[in-house]
């Protein structure tokens, strides 16, 4: 892994990867299948390919993809991957579920059991490709708005941001394993948003994460927060008991 970290000042993009300067256009995928983004016209391979690229070899994919010109493409890329994660994720509670129904006494209980695993399944796919827009748009943004303030305004702008936020999607490939699988993949999204960022603004590692960073550390002390609220709340319940 290519994980520099340098605090020298910012890069110059390379106009071989970004169409010269910074925001615009950068050329057209070709070359290697490890740097080809996701092409809904071409849905199977550039989609293997995009997945290959940003998991195995993120700093150049993320230096050598476009910064402007196509919105669809990676939000579909950063759907499917939520959805494929979410369907596996529900079939394994449901097959869980329907398990558990079955060792059940009665048969009317073994029936609302299985009703119960499908209607969460069913109601897992509908409502991920909402979650998944939701994740993306709301991360991207809060991530560009510390680009603005870290970075500078000679960034690639915020289609940038929302490109990469998309293809960091992709550790969504292990999230349906039970804990170990979230873990990995929140730990390595984290890793491939900080090189992803690096990349398309051209800034460098520290800066990048600080961006990434930032809005973690923010969430784990309201996490923690809030942990010591609810603490405090039972000893005093306890307490009053005694």
């Amino acid at each position: 892994m290519d994980f520099s970290t340098s605090n020298e000042p910012n890069r110059e993009p390379n106009p071989e990867n970004s169409g010269g300067e910074m925001g615009n256009p950068g050329p057209a995928m070709s070359g290697g299948s490890e740097n080809k983004e996701f092409d809904f016209r071409d849905p199977i391979q550039s989609f293997v390919a995009a997945t290959k690229g940003v998991l195995l070899k993120p700093t150049g994919f993320f230096r050598s993809i476009r910064h402007q010109g196509d919105w669809i493409n990676p939000i579909l890329f950063a759907l499917i991957w939520y959805m494929l994660a979410a369907i596996v994720g529900a079939l394994i509670t449901l097959l869980f579920g329907s398990l558990s129904s079955l060792g059940s006494s009665g048969a009317g209980d073994q029936a609302a059991g299985i009703a119960a695993s499908l209607g969460g399944f069913i109601f897992a796919i509908i409502v991920a490709p909402i979650v998944a827009a939701l994740i993306l748009f709301v991360m991207a943004g809060l991530r560009h708005l510390l680009i603005m303030l870290i970075v500078g305004s000679q960034n690639a702008g915020f289609e940038a941001t929302l490109r990469v936020q998309a293809y960091t999607f992709a550790t969504r490939i292990v999230w349906w394993i039970p804990v170990l699988g979230a873990i990995v993949g929140f730990f390595y999204g984290i890793y491939l948003s900080i090189v992803g960022i690096r990349e398309v603004h051209a800034t460098t590692t520290g800066k990048a994460a600080m961006v990434v960073l930032i809005p973690v550390a923010i969430a784990l002390l309201i996490l923690a927060l809030l942990v010591a609220l609810i603490g405090a709340a039972v000893y005093t319940l306890i307490q009053q008991q005694m």
